[in-house]
């Protein structure tokens, strides 16, 4: 099962790719910004409650695809911009294992346990 996930996951990446070639911006940007959303994280510094809604709302697939399409409704390249962003890193996360976050641990996934286990 993990591999016909991951592989779902693979397709959808390789397809934000091919809408953020189809923008023209500078791949440099993609590189620049494609770990931002990973910010996110931050909240862990208040508690794991925190946390994880922080890490679930900007890791939220449907979160980048509202985003993408604000932007292009209103004809803001920037927005398109960050849903891709946002949707290429939560992909790239969920190919690598990192799921969406439980509220009692970092480490507690939709996808399972990462990290050493206990």
């Amino acid at each position: 099962m993990k591999y016909i996930l991951r592989s779902e996951e693979a397709l959808l990446f390789a397809a934000s790719l091919y809408v953020f070639h189809l923008l023209h911006f500078s791949w440099g940007w993609y590189f620049a910004f494609i770990l931002v959303p990973d910010l996110s994280m931050l909240g862990y510094l208040v508690n794991t409650k925190t946390g994880a809604r922080a890490y679930n709302l900007i890791h939220h697939k449907g979160l980048a695809v509202i985003v993408f399409l604000a932007g292009m409704y209103f004809q803001v390249t920037e927005l398109q911009f960050a849903g891709v962003i946002l949707f290429s890193h939560s992909t790239m996360d969920r190919i690598f294992g990192y799921g969406l976050k439980y509220n009692d641990s970092f480490h507690n996934t939709h996808l399972g346990f990462i990290g050493k286990s206990k």
